[in-house]
């Protein structure tokens, strides 16, 4: 069966957790397919032409709310991006109105980002579309970690049997929690190094192996994620100070060492260089695929979008390339 055959059977992508690894290998198969019609030159296609994408951001972004329309326009689909600064949410709209009056308007996705955990789900709930969590307080960034799966995979061949070291600000990323949810679930081995303050309780729970000694931590790995100190989401003090954090747990040349030598360097963006990572090693085009993360993220969310867009049981002919696309919505001709 091919993937044009496939459908998601979730209405919403509102988290990893819950997903097989046959769904998750799904989207990333997707994904990759998507890989290729985002390198050509001619990158539109027709699948979702005639239908709209709603961006919804109660939080700053850059990465993602621009990957989201430019996943959004690649596949022809209407995008309208809301400045939540500039609209009535800021003059006292409720969070449910606010879902109640998008719906109105009858998009087919919206994408939310929102810094409370929970909210994205709570709107799911009033709108008759298709929702993707584009990130939820300390939650979950599902999208995330599907580029980061991707991204290991295509340069790996695999993510079972890997061994991947979560490293940093665990205790307040919807990023790691994503990741860890996904890694398991795949089948790969989940460290997390951080300083006991940046952990979350019981984090032992979600099956992962807990070190504070960036040395230990890294021995044997493939993978190395790092992870931003959110000082947003801090209430105290959390580390003593930045200089004595990148000494104990900002990656160098030094700690990478401890790693395989093939090891990956990842970061989701955006980097403190010099806090959680030497800023010559985040541009290391042999050990850094922090850029490629960006470019798997459009292809994800393409993927992600055009899922859940599908009616049950649908299958699409999806076009051979960007221009067979083209072809086939009229253009051109």
């Amino acid at each position: 069966m091919s993937l044009n055959d496939l459908s998601f059977p979730h209405r919403h992508l509102l988290g990893i957790e819950g997903l097989s690894p046959q769904e998750i290998g799904l989207i990333l198969d997707l994904s990759d397919s998507y890989v290729q019609t985002n390198r050509q030159r001619e990158k539109k296609l027709a699948t979702l032409r005639g239908r709209t994408l709603i961006n919804l951001f109660f939080e700053t972004s850059t990465r993602t709310r621009i990957s989201f329309e430019l996943a959004g326009k690649r596949l022809g689909a209407d995008v309208i991006n809301i400045s939540v600064a500039s609209s009535s949410i800021k003059k006292g709209e409720t969070l449910i109105d606010t879902a109640m009056t998008l719906n109105a308007m009858q998009p087919d996705v919206l994408a939310i980002r929102h810094g409370d955990s929970g909210a994205v789900k709570l709107l799911s709930e009033k709108v008759d579309c298709a929702v993707v969590n584009a990130g939820d307080g300390s939650h979950e960034h599902p999208t995330q970690a599907l580029l980061d799966a991707l991204t290991i995979r295509r340069r790996k061949g695999r993510l079972q049997g890997l061994t991947v070291a979560i490293c940093g600000d665990v205790r307040h990323s919807r990023v790691a929690r994503s990741n860890i949810y996904l890694l398991n679930a795949v089948g790969a081995r989940v460290r997390v190094v951080a300083p006991p303050t940046l952990l979350p309780s019981a984090i032992e729970r979600l099956g992962v192996e807990v070190f504070h000694d960036m040395r230990r931590g890294l021995d044997g790995c493939d993978i190395v994620m790092m992870l931003r100190l959110q000082r947003e989401r801090m209430q105290g003090t959390f580390v003593p100070s930045v200089r004595e954090y990148f000494h104990f747990w900002g990656l160098d040349y030094a700690k990478l060492a401890y790693a395989k030598p093939d090891a990956l360097i990842m970061h989701p963006g955006p980097m403190n260089r010099g806090v959680e990572i030497d800023s010559v090693l985040a541009d290391d085009i042999d050990r850094s695929v922090i850029r490629e993360q960006v470019e798997m993220g459009v292809a994800v969310r393409m993927a992600c979008l055009d899922l859940l867009t599908r009616a049950p049981g649908e299958a699409r002919n999806r076009p051979a390339s960007a221009e067979a696309g083209r072809l086939r919505s009229g253009e051109g001709r």
